[in-house]
């Protein structure tokens, strides 16, 4: 049976949704445990939502908020549901680019392509609509020499920004909700998309001054990204969101002594930058067995952790929130959602998300999302299970 729309304030909540989230992320105990959905690693598959707003007997259209990861814009009858206690905002593209998407016939299929701001082309097919992958990497076989000519984005365009403030302000003065920033400040997966992932790799070890000088590149484009986006945003904004993965299933995806050397050191200036210009709590997104990694994320200077990746290698949640809890927030972690959440009862989803909020809610430091965006093939019952669990355990006292 469909669940309801919305849902009535509960006389046990006596905290405005802002208040809930800043208390949680300040190592506080809120009245319940916040809630979340709707960004971009914390969001639901295009699919996914379809068949959730049919099941919720909701009529709103698909906006595609995430082209490459076909993630749905949430509506915001779904948001109330769900008592989802944050609400996005993100800045845009530079006045002159498009970003249109193209449709090009290549191997007897059809194929939706996305040339990205930094050259990097974006490929779907049409028959498997899912999500896009790499199909173009423009610095494949280029030199240091080839990137001081190579067009670079401007990352302190003021036309990114217009109508930023307006957004966000509009949510802080006119909604009980806490401000959320879109994902930025993707300095080395954005290397590697341009490259190309094993010959990036191959760099770390072979080539570590074309790694450099690449890092520095793209550092300096979010430095100046930020910097305009501050000026807008900073005394408003309640969360900033950055990240870059660095851990698979099984652990780190190259040695974190490379980490240290080559990426830390730039990731560690963006981050206390941004921590110089704003008391927002910075959000870092890391997928997989990131546990080796925790430290040197605390030492940036992050505040919080996404998506915590339970069902990785070393990432139980009540170990996590034992030895990191009173430096780092978590803000995910619901649920397995590779082998539970597409496939287990509304029944069974309720008993792990018992486990996995008690194990992480205690003292605060923790917002609940799915890990990771909701992908498609996840039947509508089980999300509705998800976050009325997400609720129902959530209480504090």
């Amino acid at each position: 049976m469909a669940a309801m729309n919305a849902k009535s304030r509960d006389p046990r909540e006596t905290m405005s949704s802002r208040q809930r989230v800043l208390t949680a992320l300040d190592h506080r105990a809120p009245d319940r445990v916040p809630i979340d959905l709707g960004g971009n690693q914390t969001g639901i598959h295009k699919f996914a939502y379809r068949a959730l707003i049919d099941h919720l007997g909701i009529e709103a259209p698909i906006e595609i908020m995430d082209a490459v990861q076909q993630l749905a814009r949430p509506c915001e009858e779904v948001l109330e549901r769900f008592r989802v206690d944050t609400r996005w905002i993100a800045a845009g593209a530079p006045d002159g680019f498009s970003g249109k998407i193209e449709r090009n016939h290549r191997g007897g299929r059809l194929w939706h392509d996305l040339s990205d701001e930094f050259g990097v082309v974006w490929s779907m097919p049409d028959d498997r609509p899912y999500y896009m992958d790499i199909s173009h990497n423009p610095l494949a076989d280029a030199t240091v020499a080839d990137l001081a000519d190579y067009p670079f984005p401007k990352g302190d365009d003021p036309s990114r920004f217009r109508g930023l403030r307006d957004r966000a302000l509009a949510i802080r003065n006119d909604t009980p909700y806490a401000v959320v920033g879109g994902i930025s400040g993707v300095i080395y997966e954005t290397c590697w998309y341009m490259r190309g992932l094993e010959r990036w790799y191959m760099d770390m070890v072979t080539d570590t001054e074309f790694c450099e000088a690449l890092l520095d590149r793209v550092t300096q484009f979010w430095l100046d990204w930020f910097r305009l986006f501050l000026d807008e945003v900073g005394d408003v904004i309640d969360v900033i969101t950055v990240g870059d993965d660095l851990a698979g299933q099984k652990g780190p995806l190259f040695r974190p002594e490379i980490y240290r050397t080559l990426v830390k050191p730039r990731q560690k200036r963006l981050v206390q930058y941004i921590h110089s210009r704003t008391k927002a709590k910075i959000w870092y997104h890391t997928c997989g067995s990131c546990v080796h990694f925790i430290p040197d994320l605390i030492d940036n200077g992050i505040d919080v952790l996404n998506p915590v990746q339970i069902s990785a290698r070393a990432m139980d949640p009540a170990a996590l929130k034992a030895e990191y809890g009173d430096r780092m927030s978590f803000w995910g972690g619901a649920i397995d959602a590779q082998h539970v959440l597409p496939t287990a009862s509304p029944d069974e989803i309720r008993e792990h998300v018992r486990r996995n909020v008690e194990a992480l809610k205690p003292g605060g430091g923790y917002v609940f999302n799915n890990v990771h965006n909701i992908q498609a093939g996840v039947p509508p019952e089980n999300i509705v299970a998800l976050f009325d669990a997400a609720f129902e355990f959530g209480f504090y006292g």
